[in-house]
């Protein structure tokens, strides 16, 4: 088993950056890959960006060029850096364990002037 829990969500302008982060435990951290996903209020889920173990990352489209994904494996924590933000980047943003199948609680960001 391994706990999630999620941080660093918040209200911010357009144009604007926030940098969540992932805390895990319980887990062999530096085997598992991990993921950022969000909900929008009325719609799916989505996968936002990837990471595996040995570092390799994917993006969703609509992110692309705006937000990166990293890992420390020291700190056993997953990060996503989010710049350029959008009004529909709004939404519940969860960090999941693909090897446990876990997720966190989630983190509220809001994207709005």
């Amino acid at each position: 088993q391994v706990q999630l829990v999620e941080s660093g969500g918040g209200l911010v302008q357009p144009g604007g950056s926030l940098r969540l982060s992932c805390a895990a435990s319980g887990s062999a951290f530096s085997i598992d890959a991990m993921g950022w996903y969000r909900q929008a209020p009325g719609k799916q889920r989505e996968l936002v960006a990837s990471i595996s173990d040995d570092g390799r990352t994917g993006y969703a489209d609509s992110v692309k060029g705006r937000f990166t994904i990293s890992r420390d494996n020291a700190r056993n924590t997953a990060y996503l850096q989010m710049n350029s933000l959008k009004p529909e980047d709004t939404g519940t943003y969860y960090c999941k364990s693909f090897v446990y199948h876990s997720w966190g609680q989630g983190t509220q960001v809001t994207v709005s002037s």
